[in-house]
């Protein structure tokens, strides 16, 4: 079986280098968890690092960190479902919000469980993915503002995830101008503006960050250090929390090219020669025990660089083992970089085994 492990000394390094960050800047951050995808031993690691607050996007992991930590503050980072508001009022102590019907559902659903619930409103700010248009927010916060059991706990907006849109300081000063017409006009304080995510950390490191926004919520950065502008490491942290082994069960030369008609495979590709795919020629290829239905391999690079990724099926993985220094056999186990969405599809394989270094 191959098997994804979580270095524990590197989580730990990385968790402490972003306290240090945040809490420097009087930032408040919470840890997304999403990528985790709910498993209780990754989950324990990361509770047990002291951390306070966990977002996700699934409630049924948000119930399994309730059950591992009930003091830990969850919030869940997308829209809720009607079906699942009383789901989320139950395990989730804050949500993200941008439909007045659903926050009124939230209410009277607290008000069932005898609760006050946090929300936080998201707002449109380019990416084009969840958040009320800037023009209708002070219509939608009088809407919700007195509405019982309901208490508002902030601001954001998301950036990146969907059309690639990049944080900048323009951005984040207009999201702080959001918090101050809202303050104006209905006299409150707004306690959290939520402009950050993994992406935004360069902008903070740059010193290019508003002070008005004041909550980050990071999951990427956490695991894979990636400073998403440069795509290098950042400075200080580790890349490489996961990493991801699989075994070789088959070890053969054969032909680089394909013999009989040709169709689709399984994934709906098609064979392409290229300059490289003479008749006659061959390579060795290794086989592993792992395939299309745990990971999709342009998320994954082996660390032998003289090795190349051929194609994967279902349950299997091809490589071209030709070129490499080392002399493969059966039963050796090759590992992996894994990018976030790699890890991702790992994660979320129950034929993936799970293990802490």
């Amino acid at each position: 079986m191959a098997f994804i492990k979580l270095d524990q000394k590197k989580l730990q390094h990385n968790y402490k280098h972003l306290q240090h960050l945040f809490q420097s800047r009087n930032i408040e951050w919470g840890v997304v968890s999403k990528i985790l995808c709910g498993n209780k031993l990754f989950l324990n690691e990361i509770i047990n690092l002291g951390v306070k607050e966990i977002h996700d996007s699934r409630i049924s992991n948000l119930k399994t960190i309730k059950e591992i930590a009930s003091d830990v503050q969850t919030v869940y980072i997308k829209p809720p479902a009607k079906r699942s508001i009383a789901k989320i009022v139950k395990y989730a102590d804050v949500s993200f919000n941008t439909e007045i019907d659903t926050i009124i559902m939230l209410s009277e659903e607290a008000g069932k469980q005898n609760k006050i619930h946090k929300i936080v409103i998201m707002i449109e700010m380019g990416d084009l993915r969840e958040g009320v248009m800037g023009e209708d927010l002070i219509h939608f916060y009088g809407q919700i503002i007195n509405l019982p059991h309901i208490e508002i706990r902030g601001i954001g907006t998301n950036l990146n995830c969907l059309s690639g849109v990049m944080p900048n300081q323009d951005k984040l000063i207009q999201l702080s101008l959001y918090k101050q017409l809202i303050e104006a006009k209905f006299n409150i304080s707004i306690p959290w503006v939520s402009g950050g995510t993994s992406v935004a950390i360069p902008l903070m490191l740059k010193n290019a960050r508003p002070m008005a926004v004041n909550h980050f919520r990071v999951g990427e950065a956490l695991f894979f250090a990636n400073d998403l502008f440069t795509g290098q490491t950042i400075e200080g942290m580790e890349s490489e929390v996961f990493k991801l082994y699989a075994e070789i069960i088959e070890i053969t030369e054969k032909p680089d090219i394909p013999s009989g008609d040709l169709g689709e495979n399984v994934a709906g590709n098609t064979f392409e020669s290229n300059e490289n795919h003479d008749l006659g020629t061959s390579s060795l290829r290794a086989i592993l025990d792992i395939g299309l239905l745990d990971m999709q391999p342009q998320y994954l690079e082996p660390h032998d660089e003289n090795i190349t990724m051929i194609d994967a099926s279902s349950d299997m993985l091809v490589l071209d083992i030709t070129n490499s220094e080392k002399k493969y056999k059966i039963g050796d186990v090759i590992s992996f970089k894994i990018r976030y969405m790699g890890a991702l599809y790992l994660l979320n394989s129950d034929y993936i085994e799970k293990i802490i270094a």
